[in-house]
């Protein structure tokens, strides 16, 4: 039975075509083919999952009609599943077994969904290929010669070749975002605090947010709206209100207008060198926009070009303090031959043996920046442009609904074409960062109105909070037939 889209799976759930352990059993059949040729799973959960799926029938039968009820879903393998293997994808941790469940894998799970399979990614959620990975690289399944995008690529991929509907990925720089745009994917970045961070592994704290990867924004829609909430064991967990995101993206339809919006393209965007499909692109999206009665507003934001370097300072020194733990006694794989080199140089070698190559640049990266003498220079001042980024958002959401870049300069890229490169490596973030910058909700989705031969991401952005705004504008975009892949 060929189904691909959350919306499809539901039916026929609801219709009783298909049993949740007939549907869990034919994704992890994909699952085991899939990982043969495009490597996107750290771990496929077998046992589980068909334990789960027969609940999640007997939840059925017994009247239940949860949305994600019976519905399987990947989870990265960056995040907690209690008796499980949580790898980060790094050697240092190739052994660590989660003693808990993320609060975000918890309440999907509370609601019937299906977790099938942890998926690979960049070390640690260090980059943009998934080439940064101890366990090899992931393969676009588009075109196995290219990236599926990182961090999160194994998530893209198991749902762009069809293995499940709905992924979790996380985004501290547009991990969630890139890989969708790569693999033809819509992927949601949340307002930093709706999704709790609880049992996620950290990276870059005050950036890192879980998001939901799926075929379409009613997907997307579907898991953000399980997961989310205040979380009491997250102390960055949000407050606010908690729509119904599912809900208000399917009674949207009834109305099915874009008349009224008022969006901005920022003005340093026209500085910016992109690929000339992702340029094509980004014109026929404002045009089909501007047909559906939507209204383009001049827009700047400023400090767009610093976000680069701002975001690069940021994260490594927050990744520098986070993986102090890794020091293979408290946590993480020992170090080997450790006879009469003292404690230090225990910690030395374990970190040295344990993180790739990426993860100790970054480290190192990070260190530098908070030691003595320089961290005025780097990280103080990265954290004063960071709040200058935060007030253009706030300053432009005064005169717009939304705010439009594409997802990512370039469409998917060869593998290795960039491993020897660091800083062409990291433009790939260029468009993405602000909006994890500034904590504000970004959602990159494909568009197809030149016919690229690869897919070609764009991005919306809205104001802090207002996920549904971007759901529904997606979501009825969609429904008019742009982007999308089978």
């Amino acid at each position: 039975m060929e189904i691909f889209r959350f919306s499809e799976y539901r039916q026929a759930l609801q219709s009783k075509k298909i049993t949740s352990v007939e549907l869990t059993r034919s994704s992890l059949d994909r699952a085991h083919i899939s990982q043969a040729k495009y490597n996107p799973y750290m771990t496929i959960l077998e046992s589980r999952a068909l334990k789960a799926a027969a609940l999640a029938d007997a939840r059925r039968a017994a009247g239940e009609d949860l949305p994600l009820l019976g519905i399987p879903i990947a989870v990265k393998d960056l995040i907690l599943v209690e008796g499980e293997n949580c790898t980060a994808s790094s050697k240092i941790l190739e052994n660590f077994v989660a003693p808990y469940t993320a609060t975000s894998v918890s309440r999907l799970e509370a609601q019937g969904a299906i977790v099938v399979a942890k998926t690979a990614l960049d070390e640690f959620g260090m980059g943009s290929s998934n080439e940064n990975s101890a366990f090899g690289p992931v393969r676009n399944p588009l075109d196995p010669a290219r990236a599926p995008g990182g961090s999160s690529g194994g998530s893209a991929a198991s749902v762009a070749a069809g293995d499940v509907p709905l992924a979790l990925g996380t985004d501290t720089g547009g991990s969630v975002r890139q890989p969708a745009a790569f693999c033809g994917l819509t992927g949601l970045k949340p307002t930093y605090g709706r999704v709790s961070r609880y049992g996620l592994m950290a990276f870059a704290s005050s950036l890192d947010q879980i998001g939901p990867m799926a075929r379409d924004a009613e997907g997307c829609a579907a898991l953000l709206h399980a997961m989310s909430g205040f979380d009491s064991h997250d102390a960055t967990s949000s407050q606010a209100r908690l729509p119904d995101f599912l809900a208000e993206v399917l009674a949207s339809r009834a109305k099915g207008s874009l008349k009224g919006l008022k969006i901005g393209i920022p003005k340093e965007m026209d500085g910016m060198s992109l690929q000339t499909e992702v340029s094509e692109e980004l014109a026929s999206l404002r045009a089909h926009l501007e047909s559906q009665g939507a209204n383009f507003v001049s827009i700047s934001l400023p400090h767009f070009p610093l976000a680069l370097p701002t975001y690069y300072v940021i994260c490594t020194s927050e990744a520098s303090s986070n993986l102090s733990r890794y020091n293979g006694i408290h946590t993480g794989r020992g170090a080997s031959n450790t006879e009469e080199i003292g404690l230090e140089g225990i910690y030395a070698r374990a970190r040295g043996e344990g993180f790739g190559p990426e993860v100790r640049l970054r480290v190192l990266l990070g260190t530098y920046a908070l030691s003595a003498g320089y961290y005025d220079a780097y990280y103080r001042r990265a954290a004063q442009v960071r709040r200058l980024i935060h007030r253009d958002f706030s300053q432009a959401f005064k005169s717009v609904h939304l705010l439009l870049t594409p997802t990512a300069p370039e469409t998917a890229f060869e593998l290795g074409s960039r491993t020897g490169d660091p800083l062409k490596m990291y433009a790939s973030d260029l468009c993405t960062l602000p909006a994890s910058l500034a904590g504000v909700p970004a959602l990159s989705f494909p568009t197809n109105f030149t016919r690229p031969r690869l897919p070609v991401g764009m991005q919306l952005m809205a104001p802090w909070f207002d996920e549904s705004l971007l759901l529904r504008v997606v979501d009825e975009l969609q429904q008019q037939g742009v982007g999308g892949i089978v």
